[in-house]
């Protein structure tokens, strides 16, 4: 198992910021590893149990996974991706200070079968896909929601 955690702060309100991370489409925006998200079926509403089909690449390779928003709080979100290689769980919990919103952001991927004895190499790979998180959500937090100064903390 791998896991990544980072704080960000982001200079908009926390339920406005909730509201926009709960649609895992906009991964495409902050996520540097997503190359297209959307909702799984005809229904694109958000709601716990809503799903999108997500396609990253990771390492050069494409990768699909289905991911099923299982945790939809006013201060927590939780989406678990699956796939046959892997379970990916992304854990945002969020918390107001001084007008923002302070978000810690935590990714988890399991292998499963063969692929486990890989995830001590891929350490370094989330580290930097998590890096580019703090990186490229402000920004597209900004760029949804207009100029905020959005900055990692």
């Amino acid at each position: 198992m791998v896991e990544v955690e980072r704080t960000l702060t982001l200079h908009h309100p926390l339920p406005d910021i909730v509201a926009y991370l709960s649609d895992f489409s906009h991964a495409e925006q902050w996520d540097p590893g997503t190359v297209s998200c959307r909702p799984a079926g005809a229904d694109a509403s958000v709601a716990e149990g809503a799903e999108w089909l997500n396609v990253s690449m990771f390492r050069g390779r494409r990768t699909e996974l289905r991911y099923r928003l299982a945790r939809l709080e006013d201060r927590r979100l939780t989406f678990v991706g699956r796939n046959r290689t892997a379970t990916s769980t992304d854990d945002l919990t969020f918390r107001e200070e001084k007008g923002a919103t302070v978000l810690t952001y935590r990714a988890r991927v399991e292998f499963h079968g063969l692929a486990r004895l890989a995830s001590p190499f891929l350490r370094a790979e989330f580290e930097r896909l998590g890096d580019g998180v703090v990186s490229r959500m402000p920004q597209a937090v900004d760029r949804h929601f207009g100029a905020g100064g959005g900055s990692a903390g």
